[in-house]
């Protein structure tokens, strides 16, 4: 089983079905001020419509290496088939951690985002209980994740591509061999309480990062009090001597 058909199972279990509900919720919420022409979303993870709903694009495509179907182009992801500075945002949802190359693939998004473009990034944590139950399953968990990053560590390779951080959120506090999943819902003690209590305890955390352009400063010529003669002064002329 490959690593996308690992991750479509997952989610059709109520854990898996859990963490996406609780996804949808928040990226509906980060989406609503996204506008523009396009939207991409890099890798596959459950249902594309309903993950980019809330943004206000004309126009939002899937990318993968698997996709099919309407609004949806098969690539690889670490050579983008889109023009450059043509894209207002791009969304990957727990892409990174299975990317071959995903310092690489953050360099495509940067290429192919507009000045001012956003992207938005979700990452399962390595700290807490989710990163303690991927250790012990040797990265088997969540079944796609071949490796899981630290917040820290995604903020400075955005803060290397000049990307600016402006807002991220922490979720996913319910240890995740939980019977009952209401302890993911986001109305949840657990998750209104968890960002302010054991917010490094987090299970999964949300970035979002704008692209950030460098004002070019025209240079003004320096101008002088008096002008300046290259070669010195001019001798006097016979005239102007006597």
């Amino acid at each position: 089983m490959d690593l996308t058909a690992a991750a479509d199972h997952w989610l059709d279990t109520p854990l898996g079905a859990a963490v996406l509900e609780r996804e949808t919720r928040l990226l509906q919420e980060e989406l609503a001020d996204v506008v523009g022409f396009e939207l991409l979303q890099l890798g596959r993870w459950g249902d594309s419509a309903a993950l980019c709903s809330g943004a206000r694009t004309q126009h939002r495509t899937l990318i993968a290496p698997d996709a099919n179907g309407p609004r949806s182009i098969r690539a690889q992801l670490d050579a983008l088939p889109i023009a450059t500075g043509s894209v207002e945002a791009a969304l990957l949802p727990h892409t990174l951690e299975h990317a071959d190359r995903p310092q690489h693939l953050l360099r495509e998004v940067d290429r192919v985002l507009v000045a001012d473009g956003n992207v938005i990034i979700c990452a399962f944590s390595p700290w807490g209980p989710w990163g303690a139950r991927h250790f012990v399953a040797r990265g088997n968990f969540p079944p796609h994740a071949a490796r899981m990053m630290s917040e820290r560590r995604t903020r400075d390779w955005l803060s290397l591509l000049g990307f600016e951080v402006v807002s991220a959120r922490r979720y996913l506090f319910a240890p995740p061999w939980t019977q009952r999943m209401v302890g993911l819902r986001e109305d949840s003690w657990l998750e209104r309480q968890g960002p302010m209590l054991a917010a490094p305890l987090a299970g999964a955390y949300l970035i979002k990062a704008r692209k950030r352009v460098q004002a070019v400063t025209p240079i003004r010529r320096a101008w002088t009090a008096r002008p300046v003669i290259v070669g010195g002064a001019p001798e006097p002329t016979t005239r102007q001597a006597a």
